[in-house]
């Protein structure tokens, strides 16, 4: 396969015989100095089987999106070859992000106290640049630097607050409350917008019944044991 793009966990491969664009779940973490969390721009490092259980993750939340109604640029899934089948898209270097408490990089630029309740939540987007720290950014600018058309950018929160709905909702039966999460949105060519990259822990800060943050590998074990119940 031809690789497209190299990202901190996943790598964009395509089959050139057959045009179909797959996403391959690495083993990496994001983190810094041997301790991880999904919050962060850098590799903290590696754990062996984290992409086949982030695969299989992403593809009960795919799939769980879908039966809410919520499209997914999810298509298909190799387990073992950590291999997730998806929609072509356009994909701008954007995350959306919508916060219920406040924590991470929020508390640190804006000097708030951790675990503020934001009612409702509170919405921002970023751009996805490691070397400009991932800024905030305006529809203006998304639509100025040819990211978004015009629309695109409330329709991208639209799709973001029901994301949150579902999520919220399903890992409450989980004993897990949600703190924030970001995901990527893209559009294909008759501008359909999908919820893109994928649904994992890696995406996510969740609080446990004991008041304590898991990372997203801890995160990951503990769902994964659910849905396989």
């Amino acid at each position: 396969m031809k690789e497209l793009y190299n990202g901190k966990t996943k790598k964009v491969l395509l089959d050139e015989e057959t045009g179909v664009v797959n996403l391959f779940f690495k083993d990496s973490a994001t983190g810094e100095n041997g301790v991880f969390d999904p919050g962060s721009n850098s590799v903290g490092g590696s754990v062996e089987g984290k992409g086949k259980i982030g695969l299989t993750v992403s593809k009960y939340f795919f799939e769980l999106l879908e039966k809410n109604g919520i499209p997914t640029q999810y298509l298909n899934c190799d387990l073992e070859k950590n291999l997730m089948q998806v929609r072509s898209l356009t994909v701008p270097k954007l995350e959306f992000v919508l916060r219920y408490y406040t924590a991470g990089s929020m508390c640190r630029r804006f000097d708030l106290e951790e675990g503020i309740e934001f009612n409702p939540p509170y919405a921002e987007v970023t751009l996805k640049s490691d070397a400009q720290g991932d800024p905030l950014i305006s529809e203006r600018l998304c639509i100025m630097k040819g990211m978004l058309k015009e629309g695109q950018y409330d329709e991208a929160l639209g799709i973001l607050v029901r994301v949150g709905e579902v999520l919220k909702k399903e890992l409450a039966q989980m004993n897990l409350q949600l703190i924030d999460f970001k995901i990527e949105v893209g559009y294909d060519e008759t501008g359909k917008m999908y919820v893109a990259d994928e649904v994992t822990p890696d995406i996510w800060r969740v609080r446990d019944e004991n008041g304590n943050i898991p990372n997203q590998i801890d995160c990951a074990q503990m769902i994964l044991k659910k849905i396989n119940k």
